[in-house]
């Protein structure tokens, strides 16, 4: 009976090419716009290289100092990841913990030419929180790093920019007036990522300036990788503890009374600083509904038209449905039938959303428009395609297919509807 259904389908989408056309361009333009989203949200959160442990890695990423009369909302602050951060690698449920600085744009000249480059200032242990596959040579050390040496690590971009592609291990480039001596060569790694992207990174001690050693918020950013995701609990108590102990680092305790933050994830990171502005409470749950909801909304608008559509659709075939009514066929038959042949008909709109919309990533990937990105859609953006494209099919067939078993097989045969 399904193969007919589906054979019966095929010949009635061919038929009726408006309503087909109307149809499918409706399911895949939709379903390109949330797969595209989708795709992007997935290139921020999910984990992957280099962040392979982000399962089990918590960030101190945002931070504010508050008073009776002021706010100050940054990253945080170098001043208190060294102090209080790093020496949490001493408890037992901690791995590793790194510390760098956001990039920042590096100017350099070669044969002329102006290029500007996104440095970021590491420890060593970034290279053990961050699995980078080195193309050539490999990290610096925390040694490097105590030492000050103008030593750093660079992308392929950089390479192909300074060097025309040619091997860069040992050789130098200047970026801000300061030469590194390159010893590693990474691939390049997408800004969404924004953890482990830069172009060029060094040492933190090669700064030229170093204000930021006495800043509790400031332009840095820390990582801490548990030893298991049961570990987070208290790893976030005992970042929320040592926040409580910075307050005496405050530089100006009449303006500021408190400082407040957390370990989170990044999509916990994301929630705080939308969601919170005060930076006190992360509320990921709250987040994620207001994603959800506004996927909802945005798939109303098409699932209602779809639905006067297949209403239309069907209420043409009024007389195929009095005589299948006059011959015995039931009223779950008739909607069996055309709930079917919605569901391919949102299927195909499917199939047509998930080429569209692999296009349209191959596309921004190729423009540039955000760096180095790598968008594709992978299993789990085509398994959420596959289920918004079932939705499509279940939610605009039902009604119409229930209205359309309720005709009288008289009326239906003289083309009215009830």
């Amino acid at each position: 009976m399904l193969r007919n259904y589906l054979k019966i389908a095929m010949k009635v989408l061919l038929r009726r090419k408006f309503f087909t056309f109307i149809s499918l361009f409706g399911v895949s333009l939709t379903l390109v716009v949330l797969l595209v989203a989708t795709a992007m949200l997935d290139h921020v959160f999910a984990p992957q290289a280099p962040e392979v442990q982000g399962n089990r890695t918590l960030g101190v990423y945002l931070m504010a100092m508050r008073g009776p009369e002021a706010t100050r909302t940054s990253f945080a602050g170098y001043q208190f990841l060294d102090r209080f951060v790093r020496p949490m690698t001493q408890l037992p449920y901690v791995e590793a913990v790194t510390c760098f600085s956001l990039p920042v744009t590096g100017i350099s000249y070669l044969d002329g030419k102006k290029i500007e480059s996104s440095v970021k200032h590491t420890d060593g242990a970034f290279w053990r929180v961050l699995r980078f596959d080195f193309l050539e040579g490999g990290p610096f050390t925390a040694d490097d790093d105590k030492s000050a040496r103008f030593v750093a690590v660079i992308n392929e971009a950089t390479r192909d920019k300074f060097f025309g592609g040619r091997p860069a291990l040992g050789r130098t480039l200047e970026v801000d007036g300061q030469r590194f001596k390159v010893v590693g060569v990474v691939p390049n790694v997408p800004i969404l990522r924004i953890a482990p992207y830069a172009d060029v990174w060094v040492p933190i001690n090669t700064s030229k300036s170093d204000l930021y050693k006495k800043e509790l918020v400031g332009n840095f950013m820390g990582l801490i990788v548990a030893r298991s995701r049961a570990d987070f609990p208290q790893i976030k108590a005992e970042v929320q503890s040592r926040l409580a102990q910075a307050k005496t680092l405050i530089p100006d305790p009449k303006m500021y009374t408190e400082v407040s933050g957390g370990a989170d994830t990044p999509f916990e990171a994301a929630a705080r600083m939308i969601l919170s502005s005060r930076m006190e409470e992360s509320h990921p749950e709250r987040l994620l509904m207001i994603l959800i909801g506004l996927a909802v909304v945005f798939m109303l608008l098409p699932t209602v038209n779809l639905v006067n559509i297949n209403l239309s659709r069907i209420m043409d075939r009024s007389s195929e449905i009095g005589v299948r009514k006059a011959f015995g066929a039931s009223s779950w038959t008739l909607v069996g039938q055309f709930v079917v042949e919605n569901v391919v008909l949102t299927l195909v709109g499917g199939a047509l959303g998930l080429l569209l919309a692999g296009l349209a990533l191959s596309a921004i990937n190729r423009s540039g428009a955000i760096p180095y990105a790598h968008l594709a859609l992978n299993l789990r953006v085509f398994l959420e395609g596959l289920a918004i494209a079932l939705f499509f099919g279940l939610f605009s067939g039902v009604y119409p297919a229930w209205r359309m078993s309720k005709l009288h097989p008289v009326m239906a045969l003289r083309g009215r509807s009830i």
